[in-house]
């Protein structure tokens, strides 16, 4: 495959997963117990058999996994002093998850953001900006990175990311994974900086976090989807995985956390796609950016382009992917395409051998920038 089809099938994908509508329901199950997490943020702890994931038409007769086949210790790292955890407990009674409370005014927030914004990247509209690495020496069963993420002024109309993902393209066909960090005020209704995961499957639709049928919440204390209160200029980090599940075929979603057991937060059923049985054609980790309608981009990372300082901008590091035999591999042991379309507005720069508060930082990078009105498109 070219680099410009590769190229290609990296924006189209992106653009996938800023445009896709999303559709909140009603909670139909009376959750057991709840948790108000702030004014507009209430977890319903809901029967794990009866949560908004398994509604899928696919997942009829679909039967919940409870944990990956495979623990997988040797992918546990130290993690920082200033690792994001679950600063607002939550502790569902076992049998129940959290899922988050579709309110009206989510709904409304996410009906906007679909109708309203996001563009496919044209001359004419200023779209989608990003700041990565990608490999598409697939197939791959996983993709690992431990990153920062940043307090941002985000319009609120505008979209900034930090995310890992796998993808698949067919033709017009794609298979889509991804899970991170985001900043979306038009979804979310603040400044916030949010955890998040998403999916594209083969009909062509798709869905964030738990808000509609798909994804399977198995964890009952880390929902998918969670707000955190992050100071201006101090990071929070995120140790993330998504891998494949050898027996099942299932995608699962783990996350790492500082001198406590990893908790494996649930998965998307393989009955979801069609391009993802035998693992995915790409993976890739990186910032994200989504311009208003006016043009204007947001700022990506921290807002600081890269400068060879590991403080100074924000970071992934320990950047690692499962290869076609489930073996863990460094991404850069692949051929790996470095994507900043807007020099201008961000940058990437790759590091060496290095360390981070007494850490490998196996292979990282330092990427991010301002955003601005002259981006490009």
């Amino acid at each position: 495959m070219s680099i410009i089809l590769r190229m290609s099938l990296v924006m189209n994908l992106l653009s996938l997963l800023l445009s896709t509508a999303i559709v909140y329901s009603n909670q139909s199950t009376m959750p057991l117990r709840s948790f108000k997490m702030s004014e507009n943020v209430t977890y319903d702890c809901i029967d794990i058999h009866k949560q908004p994931g398994l509604n899928h038409p696919y997942l009829k007769t679909h039967k919940i996994q409870m944990k990956p086949s495979l623990s997988r210790p040797e992918l546990k790292m130290r993690t920082e002093k200033n690792e994001t955890s679950n600063q607002n407990k939550i502790g569902c009674p076992n049998g129940t998850v959290p899922i988050l409370r579709s309110t009206k005014e989510f709904i409304i927030n996410s009906q906007m953001f679909a109708e309203n914004n996001f563009h496919m990247l044209s001359a004419d509209s200023p779209g989608t900006h990003i700041a990565g690495v990608r490999s598409s020496s697939g197939p791959f069963r996983g993709v690992k990175a431990y990153f920062s993420a940043y307090k941002l002024n985000v319009g609120k109309d505008q979209v900034s990311y930090s995310q890992i993902y796998v993808g698949s393209g067919s033709g017009s066909q794609v298979n889509y994974i991804s899970a991170g960090w985001t900043i979306n005020p038009g979804l979310y209704g603040d400044q916030r900086v949010w955890t998040f995961g998403f999916w594209k499957g083969k009909d062509g639709k798709g869905c964030y976090n738990t808000a509609c049928s798909g994804f399977v919440q198995v964890s009952k204390v880390v929902p998918i989807v969670q707000p955190n209160d992050l100071k201006p200029g101090v990071p929070g980090f995120l140790d993330y995985f998504i891998h494949q599940d050898k027996n099942t075929g299932n995608w699962w979603i783990t996350r790492f956390s500082k001198g406590a057991p990893s908790v494996d937060i649930g998965y998307w059923p393989k009955e979801l796609f069609n391009l993802l049985d035998n693992g995915a054609n790409m993976a890739g980790v990186g910032g994200v950016v989504q311009a208003s309608r006016s043009g204007s981009i947001p700022p990506m990372g921290n807002g600081n382009f890269p400068n060879g300082g590991r403080l100074d901008s924000a970071i992934f590091t320990n950047i690692e992917v499962l290869n076609s035999n489930y073996e863990q591999r460094k991404m850069n042991s692949f051929h790996v395409d470095y994507l900043v379309d807007s020099e201008k507005c961000y940058g990437l720069k790759v590091g060496k051998k290095g360390f981070f508060y007494k850490n490998p930082l196996g292979f990282y990078f330092n990427y991010g920038g301002p955003g601005g009105n002259s981006c490009g498109v």
